[in-house]
């Protein structure tokens, strides 16, 4: 599946280092997921590297030269081999070394300098991540674990492999994660630097609150929670710590972000003012039910009859509840809701602007083509509480939640750092 451009990545320079293990076939799609969202990437294998995966097959998916030798000159793309490392080193933006093997991950945390890719590392005033992969035995051995904690120290993020079958056909942790996990944590790391949201509280809530009728049943609606999940990602890139608040989506979560998995519109408002005195910022975008069942059965109602009345009672109104209490906490600092409507559209939006205490509203048609809960897209337009009115086309719900995001971010230049961290939540 092709890959979209990725603001945070877009123009950025990565190097990406390979040794030698099975697992490098996984940093071929890795380089060229980078490629496709904008980065230029440039690859060091190093000669165990290339027992497994060849030169050509990177020089074809990022379109650059492969550095593969401190000595050889026919691939160093200009720079004079024997101080390629300097060269590389200068110009990156961050540097990857995945897969990284015991063996390099040893000579990294002692200072080696016998291979391009250590020589980089010891060159370099970028970030470096470093993704280990190999047998789990070898993995949870002391001196692994003492050599990444000596490059955890020294500020390289170390990300931590998944459990799974290896080669050998042990099970155990120690497998390079996918390219998923991989391009997040890189777009996390690269948020940490460029964002304009570092260290900034960022409350995210997604997905279709489910009101239940009976245990097997309840009433919800047509969200996806895509244009949410989009929105702790931009979140995410722009360097913030996030809380996503969401209801069941089947959509993966955003590497980084805290998960809270919540039902009902009760559940989420508990788990909303809850955060509340650590969030800098609230973006609303879960289509919480405006009603419930007022009577819960207690057990699986049965068909015995020809109709089934149900009566509703309304939720409660947790962005009306949050602009009210922000009045005296001041918090969150920023408040975004969402209006999704049918009719009357911006008169709406308006309206519940107002109301709410909000600073945006991101209203959307819903019946529009190209916009809606199911979409891959969206059109909407971000009324401000200055008055303001910015119409945004049909686009990416990545790129709508980028818009978003912008706007929150320089909202909160005016607003002071907040001391509090939030505790990170399991998945």
């Amino acid at each position: 599946m092709a890959v979209e451009r990725v603001t945070i990545l877009d123009s950025k320079r990565i190097i990406l280092g390979v040794t030698g293990s099975i697992a490098s076939y996984k940093s071929a799609d890795l380089a060229s997921k980078l490629v496709q969202a904008g980065a230029t990437v440039d690859v060091i294998l190093t000669e165990a590297a290339q027992q497994f995966i060849t030169p050509l097959t990177f020089q074809a998916v990022t379109g650059q030269p492969v550095y593969t030798s401190m000595w050889h000159t026919d691939t160093s793309g200009g720079l004079p081999t024997h101080i390629a490392h300097v060269g590389l080193a200068e110009g990156a933006d961050l540097f990857v070394i995945a897969p990284a093997t015991a063996h390099h991950i040893a000579k990294l945390a002692n200072g080696f300098a016998d291979d391009l890719i250590c020589l980089t590392a010891l060159s370099c005033r970028c970030t470096i991540i470093v993704a280990p992969a190999m047998d789990g035995s070898m993995y949870e051995h002391p001196a692994t674990v003492e050599n990444l904690k000596k490059l955890q120290e020294r500020g390289v993020i170390v990300i931590e492999p998944e459990e799974g079958r290896f080669a050998s056909g042990l099970i155990g942790r120690g497998r390079l994660p996918e390219t998923p996990t991989l391009m997040g944590q890189i777009r996390h790391a690269l948020g940490r630097e460029w964002g304009g949201l570092i260290d900034r509280h960022v409350v995210v809530t997604a997905g279709g609150t489910r009101e239940a009728i009976d245990p097997v049943r309840y009433v919800t609606n047509h969200s996806s929670g895509k244009q949410g999940y989009a929105v702790a990602q931009a979140a995410l890139d722009a360097g913030a710590n996030v809380t996503l608040i969401s209801t069941p989506t089947g959509l993966p979560t955003p590497v980084n972000a805290s998960l809270i998995l919540v039902e009902s519109a009760e559940e989420m408002q508990q788990a909303v003012l809850d955060l509340l005195p650590t969030a800098d910022a609230l973006i609303m975008a879960a289509a919480v039910a405006d009603f419930r069942p007022a009577e819960v059965a207690a057990q699986k109602i049965k068909k015995t009859e020809d109709e089934l009345v149900l009566r509703m009672t309304r939720t409660e109104d947790i962005l009306l509840t949050v602009g009210q209490q922000r009045k005296q906490t001041g918090r969150p600092s920023v408040l975004v809701g969402f209006a999704a409507e049918t009719q009357d559209l911006i008169k709406n939006a308006k309206s519940k602007l107002k109301r709410k205490n909000a600073d945006y509203i991101i209203a959307n048609d819903v019946t529009a083509p190209g916009a809606g809960f199911q979409s891959e897209t969206n059109v909407v337009t971000i009324l401000g509480s200055d008055g303001s009115s910015i119409s945004l086309p049909q686009q990416t719900k990545a790129a709508v939640a980028e818009a978003i995001i912008q706007r929150v971010a320089a909202r909160l230049q005016t607003v002071p750092h907040h001391t509090t961290i939030p505790d990170e939540v399991d998945e």
